[in-house]
């Protein structure tokens, strides 16, 4: 067999282990072995074939981490509005118990509503209209509006 068609199975080989796995990783090495098939079919000799496979496959991983790198982290899910559709909604709280939480009814259940802690929540907590801003087991984490 050729020095391509190994190489082409290679690439295959880590295209449907990615496939399996879910990782871009072994994508990106498997772009790395068709350079190689390429350069085999170029008529290069077996070391500069090897050569091609890990500067590709290395090259790659290394764009997509910069990539990656550069690009803002994401919110958790439990308060990231594209995982969670809570967040961002308003709820009326009535009045506050003792112990810093109240119950409202949203979405035709009783939830336990928390104040949000950070420098824009008060002291003490005031009724009215509330954003959620975080979801937390079963209770709802909230900002006053």
């Amino acid at each position: 067999m050729a020095d391509s068609t190994w190489w082409w199975l290679i690439a295959g080989s880590a295209i449907v282990l990615e496939l399996l796995s879910g990782t871009v990783y072994l994508l990106l090495l498997g772009i790395g072995f068709a350079a190689a098939a390429l350069s085999a079919h170029a008529g290069f000799g077996l070391t500069a074939q090897l050569l091609v496979a890990a500067l590709v496959g290395v090259g790659a991983v290394a764009v997509w981490y910069a990539v990656r790198r550069g690009r803002p982290a994401e919110a958790p899910s439990r308060s990231n509005r594209d995982v969670n559709l809570d967040i961002g909604q308003q709820v009326q709280i009535d009045a506050w118990n003792e112990d810093g939480t109240a119950t409202v009814r949203y979405r035709g259940a009783q939830w336990t509503v928390v104040q949000a802690s950070g420098r824009k929540a008060p002291s003490t907590p005031s009724p009215g209209t509330h954003r959620v801003v975080e979801v937390v087991g079963s209770r709802l984490v909230v900002d006053k509006i």
